[in-house]
């Protein structure tokens, strides 16, 4: 898996969704489906979508240089959490024009709209399952945003199925005109879901742009400095992702008495440690400090 691979698999999803959305938006138009007219602007904001994870790939993969000390990594969380918003915006249009059709009286939707809900659906849910392999390889915020953005549009596809059976078949089987409407109704319930997937993408998103720290992740780094052998004490470890990856901070404490050069040495046994044992992990900056009695209590 690399790179390449994301932004391979995120062309896919591009191409894919642009298709399928052209389709959906003409069966809904000549079709009369208001579900699935409000599925092609999800699409198309999946579309919008794949575009800015594909660029935030290609930012992402750029070497630390002397502007970007850290490296680029996070663009990939800048594309995740503008990728949850294209996912609200679209909830919000599906909403508003699922209300405006449910007050103007109209004709159930045609019952062959029903077969392409059927091929999208299926579609979508494989492009979910073969981007979300890739994506948990690499630890890629952006690529995990890209194929849920798959996923919400299985989701609402399905949605749009049922919605159109109901309404198709609802008012003739069950003696009730109302039911005429469940296009509509479906297309609500699916913008639902979709904003419960926007949180869920923008979420960690924005966790990362604001460096929350992972105490887990923490807790392991420390554990595994203080089996380095002159270290008396870690004092600080602090951590923060970035793209795939992590970057940690190490305070650790050795013999006061220790010449510079030795303790130089035990730092980057440190850092050549952690790098080797804890996955995930891009970089390691070891502070080394004169030990202190007065911090004993940390002591691992």
């Amino acid at each position: 898996m690399s790179q390449s691979s994301l932004q391979r698999n995120t062309l896919i999803g591009f191409a894919a969704s642009v298709l399928l959305a052209a389709l959906k938006l003409l069966a809904g138009v000549f079709g009369k489906s208001t579900a699935l007219v409000a599925d092609s602007i999800e699409s198309l904001a999946d579309s919008a979508g794949s575009l800015l994870v594909w660029q935030a790939l290609k930012v992402a993969a750029r070497p630390a240089d002397e502007k970007h000390p850290w490296g680029y990594g996070k663009a990939e969380a800048v594309a995740a959490l503008l990728t949850g918003s294209l996912l609200v915006v679209a909830a919000i249009l599906m909403t508003v024009q699922s209300i405006h059709e449910i007050l103007i009286p109209h004709q159930p939707p045609a019952a062959w709209t029903l077969l392409l809900l059927v091929l999208v659906t299926i579609v979508k849910e494989l492009l979910f399952r073969f981007m979300i392999h890739t994506a948990a390889a690499e630890a890629s915020a952006a690529a995990t945003a890209d194929a849920w953005h798959q996923r919400s549009d299985a989701i609402t596809s399905a949605a749009a199925f049922i919605g159109v059976s109901v309404a198709v078949w609802g008012p003739e089987l069950c003696g009730l005109p109302a039911l005429v409407f469940a296009d509509e109704a479906a297309a609500i319930l699916a913008s639902g879901v979709i904003l419960l997937t926007a949180w869920k993408l923008a979420g960690p998103a924005l966790a990362e742009l604001l460096d929350a720290d992972a105490p887990g992740l923490a807790q392991s780094l420390r554990t595994n400095a203080a089996q380095i052998p002159h270290v008396r004490c870690i004092e600080k470890v602090r951590v923060r992702k970035s793209g795939g990856g992590w970057l940690a901070e190490l305070h650790i404490q050795v013999d006061p008495d220790m010449p510079i050069r030795q303790a130089h040495a035990v730092g980057g046994q440190v850092r050549s440690h952690l790098r080797n044992s804890c996955k995930g992990i891009h970089d390691v900056l070891i502070h080394v400090e004169p030990y202190d009695e007065s911090n004993s209590e940390l002591e691992s």
